[in-house]
């Protein structure tokens, strides 16, 4: 026997992010739209924890504990009192390290996949509980759809969402560690008051209203600038996905994925191309959004 389940990419279309705190981490205004990227988990009953994966960029992804989806197997079966003996297989589609959340959502995925397949009924709260645990952005991964993130980014509130985005990202070589990106944030604001995170209320309207136009305005990303610091290419990625007929550009998180919202699925194709004729990026990728969440198949 065994289960796997579906879990989407994501995308910021706002990350306004405060001071740290004394924890380290950062409060955050996060609006997540899910896209429809998807990685695949399967676990299979085992005689102990193994991880395996597939797919582009697959060696880049770690196979021990440190693993999401191994950590979220052992978190589960800990809080139930059993052994998470299950091989964990992730065939994956995400990007790797590319600001799209796809190691959480792996984290997410195989939560759900060992959930069901233990049979261990855990209520929809205490997985979000065990979500949160394991990172920011686990509990979208998990939800799926849009919603805003607030807290490091794991308290969600769902968002309205009045028709689909087509959006296409440009993949890097090489990834971007998050915590390079925040350290990085932190030195280019030191010495200055850095606002409270807050969500745009202008952006929200956009979302409900389903105009990308009304989007594309309102698209901001405070990483932006240390993502840019640590890695100066990605400002040519950005301006040949521009050039080529994209309404807006940004990076996708913390980078290095760039994100640019097409008009209309044709638009979004021929975006597509053209960055990867660019030579700015190593591929590009088309999606809509929103997308669902974390669902067994």
């Amino acid at each position: 026997m065994s289960v796997t389940v579906r879990v989407p990419a994501k995308v910021n279309v706002q990350l306004a992010v405060g001071a740290a705190r004394p924890d380290g981490f950062h409060d955050l205004a996060n609006v997540f739209l899910a896209v429809g990227l998807y990685d695949e988990v399967t676990v299979t009953p085992a005689d102990s924890l193994r991880i395996t994966c597939s797919g582009p960029d697959a060696a880049q992804v770690p196979l021990d504990a440190s693993n999401l989806a191994a950590r979220a197997a052992s978190a589960l079966a800990a809080r139930h009192g059993i052994a998470p003996d299950v091989h964990i297989h992730i065939d994956k589609d995400i990007p790797v390290a590319g600001g799209m959340a796809g190691g959480s959502a792996d984290g997410a995925g195989a939560l759900l996949a060992c959930d069901a397949l233990w049979e261990t009924g855990t209520p929809r709260e205490d997985l979000l509980a065990l979500c949160a645990e394991l990172g920011s952005d686990v509990p979208f991964s998990l939800v799926g759809g849009a919603a805003l993130g607030t807290g490091r980014g794991e308290r969600l509130t769902p968002v309205e969402t009045g028709g689909t985005f087509h959006w296409v990202f440009a993949v890097a070589d090489g990834g971007l560690s998050t915590p390079a990106v925040y350290r990085e944030f932190d030195r280019l604001t030191e010495g200055t008051r850095v606002p409270g995170p807050v969500a745009s209320d202008a952006l929200l309207d956009a979302l409900r209203s389903g105009d990308p136009k009304a989007l594309a305005a309102t698209l901001s990303n405070d990483l932006q600038a240390p993502a840019l610091a640590l890695r100066p290419s990605l400002s040519a990625t950005l301006a040949a996905g521009t050039e080529a007929g994209a309404l807006a550009a940004l990076v996708s998180g913390s980078g290095p994925t760039t994100a640019f919202l097409a008009e209309d699925e044709a638009t979004a194709h021929r975006v597509a191309a053209a960055l990867t004729a660019s030579g700015t990026c190593r591929t590009a990728r088309t999606a809509a959004s929103p997308a669902p969440g974390a669902t067994v198949l």
